[in-house]
């Protein structure tokens, strides 16, 4: 008894573990499996028919995946130099803070919370509601009333798990990488066997026949694959759950990136070895084509195997965006009550909660994937911004601890190749963007009054704590203690 009352870093340590506060409960593995879980959801089903498309030929359509893997590859090394210099969670949020100030921070916050996490969780379900559906409609489209109840249903179980336990969330996200992972090895290894012993290689005689000589149809088809590589910057946001992640981040990446790069460029291939460029053209679900080609009785395994990989990829997207939210909030960008932690649970409830609210309002709305295409060009200038950080904070913090630092050419080449996506998708589609600016321009006049100003009259603020107070009571949670030294 004597020892332990003499030994105060033992007493500090057993404080520590009762503080409320985020705990780094993420492994190394759960890192992976969150990026690998993120970047596998339903790009690898649907973009394959717009990179052919684009690039009109087998080969530039394998070329432009391999692309897309190595420019992925590329920001993910950039990010890794972000993540082990700027420990914060938050991502392209905290970066953007750190290097550029408060305004271009909560912009980018703004059009992040209202629009683009909520939608693209939405979207996300519902193409889980829809696949998990398709097994019971062969013949037609799934209700659509039915698909967004699935959705609703996905989201909000998956909201209850992330709430309850980070542990839980990770091994959630474990089990249904492994699944989705597994599913796209049974792709690869059906369609290599059928090349290999059933002489199913018409797809691969002259690759490159017909191949597009426009540039514009390539910036597309880059676009499209870099969609179904999206993702690979997620970790970042969940920087201070991870343990060690000085060693942690960067491992995750380099195993993450790369492994998803090689399944990709199979799974293309084994995508061919099904079907014929026109059939992949004309397939609405390649995955769901590839099954009745060469699963037979079996095919029904494809679209459930799409349904599980969405549903890890609705998990990934509400575990990473409710800490975009938490941060915001310690940062002063959103109300204090959303950066409290449960206290019996130590997670982020308020901020899951939201953002399950927000996803199924856009769920109602009749076209949710048109409010994406609004904000693309914010995402690639959040990421180029970001990176762009990284090279300001080269020159103008010179001596910050940088655990991992690569070459200086890696972000400057990603620079302008992210600067060079921008310009293609405002010239592709100036209307969409154009609103999406306006949206995002909208945030100046709220930071103003909200976070820059923030002179309210006594009764405003009196009902803001008091509101504070209620949602405190209701979700038993407190604000982020500070450790004991």
């Amino acid at each position: 008894m004597a020892e332990k009352a003499d030994n105060p870093q033992a007493s500090a340590s057993t404080k520590n573990d009762d503080l409320v506060t985020l705990k780094p409960k993420i492994s190394l593995f759960n890192g992976v499996t969150i990026i690998v879980g993120v970047i596998i959801g339903s790009g690898i089903f649907i973009s394959p028919g717009l990179v052919l498309k684009e690039t009109g030929s087998v080969g530039s359509a394998m070329l432009v995946w391999v692309f897309c893997g190595v420019f992925s590859m590329v920001g993910a090394l950039c990010y890794g130099e972000l993540g082990t210099m700027i420990t914060m969670s938050g991502g392209d949020y905290a970066y953007i803070y750190q290097a550029f100030g408060s305004l271009p921070a909560f912009l980018l916050l703004w059009v992040t919370v209202v629009v683009i996490r909520p939608t693209a969780q939405a979207v996300v379900a519902l193409t889980f509601g829809n696949y998990l559906l398709q097994p019971f409609f062969p013949d037609c489209e799934p209700p659509l009333q039915a698909a967004k109840l699935l959705a609703a249903l996905c989201i909000t179980i998956l909201t209850f798990i992330n709430c309850m336990n980070v542990k839980w969330a990770a091994r959630v996200q474990d089990i249904f990488t492994v699944a989705k992972v597994l599913a796209l090895i049974i792709i690869i290894v059906v369609g290599l066997y059928n090349m290999m012993f059933n002489g199913r290689v018409s797809s691969f005689e002259n690759m490159f026949a017909n191949t597009s000589t426009d540039v514009g149809s390539y910036a597309v088809a880059i676009y499209g694959g870099l969609f179904a590589y999206g993702g690979w910057n997620y970790l970042n946001f969940v920087t201070e759950e991870l343990k060690d992640p000085y060693r942690n981040l960067p491992r995750a990446i380099l195993i993450s990136v790369p492994m998803v790069t090689v399944i990709y460029v199979l799974a293309n291939i084994a995508y061919f070895a099904a079907m014929s460029p026109a059939e992949l053209l004309a397939s609405q679900a390649v995955a769901v084509t590839f099954g009745i080609n060469l699963l037979g009785v079996m095919a029904f395994i494809m679209p459930i195997s799409v349904a599980l990989s969405t549903f890890g990829g609705v998990n990934g997207l509400l575990l990473t965006g409710s800490r975009l939210y938490f941060v915001g909030a310690r940062m002063g960008h959103l109300p204090q009550s959303m950066a409290m932690i449960n206290v019996q649970r130590k997670t982020p409830m308020l901020s899951l909660v939201l953002t399950c609210i927000l996803s199924l309002l856009y769920l109602l709305a009749r076209d949710i994937g048109q409010l994406i295409n609004y904000f693309s060009f914010v995402q690639w200038s959040a990421t180029g911004a970001a990176i762009a950080g990284l090279l300001y904070l080269r020159y103008s913090q010179p001596d910050l601890p940088r655990p991992v630092k690569v070459n200086i050419a890696l972000p400057i080449i990603f620079l302008i190749a992210s600067i060079f996506l921008v310009i293609m998708g405002v010239v592709g589609a100036p209307w969409d963007t154009a609103i999406g600016i306006g949206i995002f321009l909208s945030g100046i006049p709220v930071y103003l009054l909200f976070v820059w100003w923030n002179k309210f009259p006594s009764s405003v603020t009196s009902a803001q704590n008091s509101s504070t107070i209620w949602l405190q009571k209701l979700f038993v949670m407190v604000s982020e203690e500070k450790k004991v030294l």
